[in-house]
């Protein structure tokens, strides 16, 4: 039996995949990112149709940090490439180094500070994309 034309109307779209150069996204220095703390946005609902990701590498020059924050549904990975700096989880501070990764729950606070002589840079990945 063939399909109705009114069924192939409302079919979804298939998702597509995106290869994206991080070098044609731009920096930008999120709300509550402070002293040269930036992300490049590179997987988000907005850039490709993301649905359960948000994707970011971030570089956190001297001194920049995050402030302490918690998110209400979201879960977080960090996962440290360059640098060092300290990871505050619910009001304790630990170094943070390459190759250090860092799970945070929902509903815990943190934040994290390059308390380090170089830049701090770090991936984070966060599911879902928006905390509502």
């Amino acid at each position: 039996m063939a399909r109705s034309d009114s069924k192939r109307a409302t079919t979804k779209p298939v998702p597509k995949a995106v290869i994206r150069s991080s070098a044609a996204v731009f920096w930008e220095e999120p709300p509550e990112h402070l002293h040269g703390a930036y992300s490049k946005m590179l997987v988000r609902p907005e850039s490709c149709g993301a649905k359960r990701l948000d994707y970011r590498i971030s570089l956190y020059q001297p001194k920049a940090y995050v402030a302490p924050h918690r998110h209400k549904i979201q879960e977080q990975v960090y996962h440290v490439l360059d640098g060092e700096g300290l990871m505050e989880i619910d009001g304790t501070r630990t170094i943070v180094r390459p190759n250090d990764v860092i799970f945070i729950p929902p509903g815990v606070e943190h934040a994290i500070y390059n308390t380090g002589f170089v830049d701090l840079r770090f991936v984070v990945v966060t599911s879902p994309p928006d905390d509502e």
